[in-house]
């Protein structure tokens, strides 16, 4: 999958030497840049907020039509599938992406869970109208990203995880203040944050949900409960979404037969994968690979 240093030269076209964080980065977007989330083929590695402040955006996101208009925050977290339908002229947003790989590796990993997922536990869509005095807020903290990521700071990796840390609980005491406390226990919440950490390392070998409940001690069904409460979603929706967008960057982005990406995504053959990329994208990974 993308992570964010390939987003940044690929789709951004920053040449490495103007990437000076591969963690966190923070942009001002206009509707023209937006619809390079399509090219993206569901395979960004990174959570990403975004704050619309003009205009607005259709999209849709886990299969459900939403248009987000000025004021809007929009979480997305990796395993979500999103496309940009249309934007008004004037569509303005700031968007914070941080590497989730990177992010796993940072003590605040539970607080960027926890910031990304709350709104659709909540109201069940990762949209959230903010006040005037919460989007002023979030939207200080993403300048103030912005600039240090222009700075010559000598503490520069180190500040721009303090200021993605000062966001996410900016975000959450926000969150936690607009939004009705949820009924879901704190050791739910922690299998579900186990689940979602686990995922990442093992989706391209382990397809089946018992491998992931035997890994946290619990059952099939169990993990399947947890998962359904907190998201709406299966467990196997996630492992299907990130198979997805494996197999979307391996044909994006390498020269790798088709038979070698089935082999890598442990597929029992090609034709088993020519079928779930087929019942996932509807079209073949030859056609999407020419296409993209």
């Amino acid at each position: 999958m993308y992570r964010l240093n390939d987003f940044l030269r690929k789709y951004l076209s920053l040449e490495q030497a103007q990437i000076v964080s591969d963690e966190v980065f923070c942009i001002h977007n206009n509707a023209k840049q937006t619809f390079i989330t399509n090219r993206l083929g569901e395979s960004l590695e990174c959570y990403t907020f975004t704050l619309v402040k003009q205009g607005w955006l259709k999209i849709i996101s886990n299969g459900r039509e939403m248009t987000l208009h000025a004021g809007d925050l929009y979480t997305y977290a990796p395993g979500f599938s999103v496309t940009i339908i249309s934007a008004s002229n004037d569509y303005h947003s700031l968007c914070l992406l941080a590497d989730e790989q990177a992010t796993f590796n940072m003590p605040i990993v539970r607080d960027v869970i926890r910031a990304a997922y709350f709104p659709v536990v909540q109201l069940h869509e990762p949209r959230l109208h903010l006040s005037d005095k919460a989007f002023t807020q979030l939207e200080n903290r993403m300048n103030l990203i912005i600039e240090y990521l222009k700075s010559d700071h000598l503490f520069l990796h180190e500040s721009l995880r303090t200021l993605y840390k000062l966001f996410l609980l900016d975000l959450m005491n926000i969150m936690e203040r607009t939004l009705t406390n949820s009924n879901i226990s704190e050791r739910t919440e922690n299998i579900f944050i186990s689940f979602i950490r686990l995922l990442p390392k093992h989706f391209t070998k382990h397809h089946d949900v018992a491998y992931y409940a035997d890994q946290l001690c619990i059952t099939s069904t169990h993990l399947s409960r947890v998962v359904r409460q907190i998201t709406g979603r299966t467990v196997m929706d996630y492992i299907n979404q990130m198979l997805l967008m494996e197999a979307a960057w391996l044909l994006q982005s390498t020269d790798l037969s088709i038979a070698a990406i089935s082999e890598r995504l442990n597929f029992s053959d090609q034709s088993s994968f020519g079928r779930f990329f087929v019942r996932m994208k509807g079209m073949t990974p030859k056609k999407f690979r020419m296409k993209y």
